[in-house]
């Protein structure tokens, strides 16, 4: 069967002719694993991320000897997926990451299916059992194919030394190219060991991959004639956007236009947060201006998003009057959750430089949009509920306030990486974004655990860059021990820990829905009967933890000290920093809309409904 742009089974090399007239490559007599590293080199894999084991231990001997490719050795096989991921979304480059059978590559599921959900660059390679015993339930062995099937975008079983070069060649290619997204390379042992010819490069062979990046013109056109008819357009960006590098493209769109602008979590930087045509993010958490405008449009221009749950709330009834353009490289999500009067397949940058043209033609025969009584009712909504919070009447850290003021004072053009929760949520609203891959997060798979790694990962691709990791006390529990790896390795991250003493968004749920019942979301030992954590309790220590992994760390409890402490981190190069900020537990993350409820039913604040008036039902 011919492989699909979206194709998930595992793929068996097949031995194949190399082309007449070529023998003038040069031959190399080498292992198997000499020749996997040697692909490395050549697909330019400057970092690995892994650590090593039985059946991938033949890898790491040769590994020792390149020049070319840096592997960093982590503490945990889930680090090092996520450095991976946090790499590949910083560099724009495909991460890359090692290790060895069984509970290594079972360690490894949940970066990948991080990865598939936002549609990350990365090519994991795991060692697999000799050929001869797959199936046998050897020592270390699973099905690392089958087991990661539904959540790859290819995978390979390689079981030859000679099938080595061509099928890592072939998984840079299809986890760079198109939907991007992870692809994992399984080899047994024996294909490791046994000698094989190393040449470069190899022949290609993916049957049925071709995706498409060239828009049809007759959409395009379309898609031009709806924006300049509209009277309610919305510009709804989603991740695709920043994946194909189309910023500028889009950016140009939006002031060409005029129309509003949306980005998704997965989409923040690409276009500027301080931008006038910005409404904010949409979604569960997102900005009132965002979610209204899209609930009241009459045309949505989706551009590499997809619809989610997360920014739709109740499905059937989002967006009642608008028609929708819908525009991804993976014409598999265009239909899935919204139908779309306009289906346009194609790269995000491809699309939006043909809808800069259409519409300046569209401009050039006299029809142009009149946006002025949109444009009214969005900035009345801005400046009715923009993004706020209150601070604590005890005194004590807002955590709103820390991570703002974390925003402020960065460096230009600091990487943030967040974890999954509250302070998600807070990073997302109160930290401007200006530029693109300066947001890195867990979007679809809400990985908890994320942020520490993905900040690793983003530091070892950027190394001149700050990179700050804003992480929750429950996320920082997961995965703290690659700060272990950062220290010994020279990547001096910052991680700001938001430490409500609880799972703060599943405890803001037991407060909303579950009559304040705080079964099991309660972190710190000694909590008292109504849930809230016992003052001074610290298990663990945070800072005692920290610098046992040899970092630099400090706890921050005044709002009083708070920009000294940030400012200290910011000055700190030399290993890495944690903040243990302790934060009051009580505070929640608004707007909100609940799950399962309408966008229309987007609440400001605790108890408060936004009033839109009747004129903008028409």
């Amino acid at each position: 069967m011919p492989m699909t742009e979206q194709a998930t089974g595992a793929h068996h090399p097949q031995p194949r002719a190399r082309n007449g007239g070529q023998s003038s490559v040069a031959v190399e007599h080498v292992t198997g694993a000499q020749s996997l590293i040697r692909s490395l080199e050549e697909v330019g894999a400057d970092t690995v991320f892994g650590l090593p084991g039985g059946c991938i231990l033949p890898a790491y001997d040769p590994l020792m000897d390149s020049t070319r490719v840096r592997h960093i050795l982590v503490r945990h096989e889930q680090g090092a997926g996520h450095a991976a991921t946090g790499y590949a979304q910083a560099t724009g480059k495909v991460g890359v990451c090692m290790v060895t059978s069984g509970p290594g590559a079972t360690n490894l599921v949940t970066p990948i299916a991080d990865a598939h959900m936002d549609s990350v660059p990365l090519v994991a390679i795991t060692g697999q059992v000799a050929s001869k015993a797959i199936g046998t339930d050897a020592f270390q062995e699973a099905d690392i194919c089958g087991i990661t099937m539904p959540i790859t975008k290819h995978n390979f079983l390689v079981t030859r030394a000679e099938d080595i070069a061509h099928t890592i060649a072939e998984a840079f290619h299809i986890a760079s190219t198109g939907r991007p997204g992870p692809v994992l390379v399984d080899i047994a042992k024996d294909a490791l060991q046994a000698r094989t010819t190393f040449s470069w490069p190899p022949t290609l062979d993916l049957p049925g991959y071709r995706p498409v990046t060239k828009p049809h013109a007759k959409q395009i056109r379309e898609a031009a004639k709806l924006i300049t008819q509209a009277k309610r357009p919305v510009l709804y960006v989603g991740g695709g956007v920043l994946k194909a590098g189309a910023t500028a493209e889009l950016k140009v769109l939006a002031e060409l236009t005029g129309a509003p602008v949306t980005t998704t979590l997965m989409a923040l930087g690409a276009f500027p947060d301080s931008h006038p045509l910005h409404v904010g993010m949409p979604g569960m958490h997102g900005a009132v201006t965002a979610v209204t405008a899209l609930q009241k449009a009459d045309l949505i221009v989706a551009l590499g998003a997809r619809f989610d749950d997360r920014v739709t709330g109740k499905l059937d009834s989002f967006a009642p009057y608008a028609k929708i353009v819908h525009a991804d490289i993976d014409p598999a999500e265009i239909g899935k959750n919204r139908t779309a009067d306009v289906p346009i397949v194609g790269d995000a940058r491809e699309v939006l430089a043909d809808l800069v043209q259409a519409v300046q033609a569209e401009h050039t025969e006299g029809h142009t949009g009149d946006y002025t009584a949109w444009w009214k009712d969005l900035n009345r909504w801005r400046e009715t509920y923009p993004l706020g919070y209150d601070l604590p009447e005890d005194g004590s850290l807002s955590p709103q306030q820390v991570i703002q003021r974390i925003g402020k004072l960065a460096p230009e053009g600091t990487i943030f990486a967040a974890g999954v929760g509250q302070h998600q949520m807070w990073a997302s609203h109160f930290i401007d974004y200006e530029q693109p891959a300066t947001w890195l997060n867990s979007g679809g798979a809400g990985t908890m655990g994320y942020a520490v790694p993905a900040a690793m990962g983003a530091k070892a691709g950027m190394p001149d860059r700050t990179v700050w990791a804003i992480d929750g006390d429950g996320c920082f529990q997961m995965t703290n021990q690659e700060l272990t790896t950062c220290a010994l390795n020279n990547i001096p991250i910052k991680v700001a820990v938001i430490n409500n003493g609880a799972l703060g968004m599943v405890r803001q749920w037991q407060t909303l829905f579950y009559n304040q019942r705080y079964s099991n979301t309660v972190l710190h030992s000694g909590a008292d009967t109504d849930g809230v954590p016992a003052k001074g309790t610290r298990v663990p220590d945070f800072v005692k933890l920290s610098e046992a992994m040899g970092c630099y760390a400090i706890r921050c409890e005044d709002p009083a000290d708070l920009d000294k402490v940030i400012e200290e981190a910011n000055s700190i190069n030399d290993r890495p920093v944690v903040i243990d900020f302790i934060v009051h537990e009580d505070a929640m993350v608004w707007p909100m809309v609940a799950a399962g409820t309408s966008n229309d039913e987007v609440q400001a604040a605790r108890g408060v409904r936004p009033d839109f008036g009747d004129n903008e039902d028409d």
